[in-house]
């Protein structure tokens, strides 16, 4: 690889080693080696800019969940090293809610979460990246409703303040693959959102799927719950798909990595409650993995407690 150091085989153990670096290694200032000096972050519910907002985040994470882990489950790539890469790490990652922190006083309870970072990378360093965490898994492994846990953050921020994200530099471009397996499976989920009953073709009948929550669907019905719920609460959404890569692994499945934004309008009930009129904007990143022309696996990354904090915010007029 052009431009990384030449103990990388490739970007897969570029992107694990560096992780393993950082947080199971505790060398946060490592941070400042593989991150770019101007490196956008954004989350669901935030967007930073630099590397002293990566490296403090770190540090309250770890205060709070000091034994935290991070076990790589996948790394997806899609680039080169002359526009940039585009890692998509899906991480698993146990821990002890043993500190105070975000999710308040440390409770001492053992929490399972999960994890994708998407993270653009160009010359040995990380300078765009978007991530999202399963917050509402944590806050109910804990034993705390994601809708509270939300209600502190609107309190303790003054509402809901996210800024822009910016463009990333160039010369990278976001991917959106046209034609192939992750293509076909984009295609089948948006035609899917169209419907309120969201029945969706070239699914397997036994599915597993991850959803929020920390929760976990087995087979095409269970799935389809959680996605009529979503409809329901938030109708008629506009989808836009920002990154979309797979990769034939000959001998298994093909994975497929997909980052997207669904805007809507809260005017149904159920999911996040009586309706309130007022627009959510969701990042989510999904994993699938394809098998036979079908999904058979999935992961599904959705920050409830950013959802929760849009609704929650008092409005100003």
């Amino acid at each position: 690889m052009n431009g990384f150091d030449t103990e990388f085989h490739d970007l897969d153990h570029y992107i694990r080693v560096i992780t393993d670096r950082i947080w199971e290694g505790r060398r946060l200032e490592d941070i400042r080696r593989y991150y770019g000096q101007d490196c956008a972050v954004e989350t669901p519910s935030s967007v930073s800019i630099g590397i002293d907002p990566v490296i403090e985040g770190t540090r309250k994470t770890l205060l709070a969940f000091p034994d935290r882990r991070l076990l790589a489950e996948d790394v997806i790539i899609s680039g080169d090293d002359e526009q940039g890469y585009l890692s998509s790490h899906r991480i698993f990652s146990p821990m002890t809610h043993a500190g105070p922190g975000a999710f308040g006083p440390a409770t001492h309870r053992p929490v399972h979460v999960r994890t994708v970072a998407d993270c653009v990378c160009l010359n040995n360093r990380i300078i765009h990246e978007w991530l999202v965490r399963d917050q509402a898994a944590i806050a109910r492994a804990i034993g705390r409703h994601e809708r509270d846990v939300a209600q502190d953050w609107v309190d303790a921020a003054g509402g809901w303040n996210k800024p822009p994200m910016p463009p990333a530099p160039a010369p990278y471009r976001s991917y959106v693959e046209t034609a192939g397996a992750g293509a076909d499976a984009a295609q089948a989920w948006m035609e899917g959102l169209r419907r309120p009953s969201f029945t969706q073709a070239s699914v397997a009948p036994d599915i597993i799927s991850g959803l929020p929550g920390g929760e976990v669907a087995v087979g095409a019905a269970a799935r389809e719950v959680f996605w009529r719920g979503l409809l329901q609460a938030l109708p008629a959404p506009e989808v836009a798909i920002e990154h979309l890569a797979s990769v034939p692994r000959p001998g298994r499945a093909t994975a497929v990595a997909m980052r997207w934004r669904y805007t809507a309008l809260h005017t149904g009930a159920g999911r996040y409650g009586a309706p309130t009129g007022r627009p959510v904007q969701i990042l989510g990143i999904t994993h699938l993995e394809i098998e036979s022309g079908a999904i058979a696996r999935e992961w599904v990354l959705i920050d409830e407690v950013a959802n929760w904090m849009q609704l929650l915010t008092p409005r100003t007029a």
